[in-house]
């Protein structure tokens, strides 16, 4: 179908992430820690129409993807990192320097001779963009480990954290290096972010080919997360019509219904896809009726 919507099975309820209540997060079962189940979830949402996996890069998520993998289940990937718990983690334990000291040990161990050389040219050389790269062959390194493929993932975002950051300090040449490297590496380039017409309208005015990237970001009928507003957030769209815009919180953390959010995700042409999580098999099913919904609003 020419206007295929992209439908995609997210990962925050494997993480324990509830956006409304951190006591609803932690009330779901504790199955939902168990990489084999969320394999076998997102199985169930595969078949029942789901593109792709979108996620986190953390030892939990590609614990999944390789469970994935000895399942022989092909699926498409969409990595976010950093995985910002984890790193928030580290450095409240080890402190930045040790969370520093930490990922270059990671980075040596893994063996990978780019990620090395890059780390060791952006330290030498106070160079910051060779020691994103570093840390971007890492990740992708650990992605292609745990998938055994050579060509994942189909796309890298930047999570929103750093999206946001490099926003507020005006980081131009963050946005270049990235989108240029994650090109080169035959990986489109993404970014998460929660205000999406700041974000567009940065990358338009760097001359980045945004029907390039991936944008990740809220949208939903109440507005929820969409800043500064839904109506602006909105209205930025009109600016990319070719840019792969995936849809998060379409459900607003579960206060608008699927058939609600479904017809708002239809109504915005612009919007080429949704990202929505699950942590029961009833919502890996669920998928189906996504999959026929977000088809049959398709023009």
């Amino acid at each position: 179908m020419q206007n295929h919507k992209i439908l995609l099975v997210g990962d925050n309820p494997f993480h324990g992430v509830s956006h409304l209540s951190q006591n609803r997060a932690r009330s779901r079962d504790n199955q939902i820690s168990n990489p084999d189940y969320c394999a076998e979830l997102v199985k169930i949402a595969i078949e029942n129409g789901a593109d792709g996996f979108m996620f986190s890069v953390s030892e939990i998520t590609l614990d999944i993807i390789r469970a994935l993998t000895e399942k022989k289940i092909s699926i498409k990937l969409y990595a976010i990192a950093p995985a910002a718990s984890d790193y928030v983690r580290l450095a409240s334990k080890l402190g930045t320097p040790g969370m520093a000291i930490y990922l270059a040990k990671q980075i040596v161990a893994s063996g990978n001779l780019k990620a090395i050389f890059n780390g060791f040219n952006g330290v030498v050389f106070q160079n910051p963009a060779a020691l994103m790269k570093a840390y971007l062959y890492y990740e992708i390194f650990r992605i292609r480990k745990a998938s055994q493929s050579k060509q994942a993932p189909y796309c890298f975002l930047l999570h929103e954290i750093i999206t946001e950051m490099a926003l507020a300090l005006n980081l131009e040449w963050l946005f270049k290096s990235f989108v240029e490297f994650m090109l080169d590496m035959k990986i489109k380039p993404g970014f998460e972010t929660r205000n999406s017409p700041l974000l567009i309208d940065k990358l338009l005015k760097l001359g980045i080919d945004a029907s390039k990237v991936v944008i990740v970001a809220p949208y939903n009928k109440i507005g929820f997360q969409m800043n500064p507003s839904k109506e602006e957030c909105e209205k930025a769209l009109t600016d990319i019509p070719q840019t792969e815009v995936i849809a998060m919180s379409i459900l607003a953390s579960g206060y608008i219904k699927p058939p609600e959010a479904i017809e708002y995700i239809n109504g915005v042409s612009q919007l080429k896809g949704v990202v929505i999580g699950v942590s029961r098999e009833k919502h890996a099913e669920d998928f189906k009726i996504f999959r026929e919904a977000l088809d049959g609003g398709v023009q």
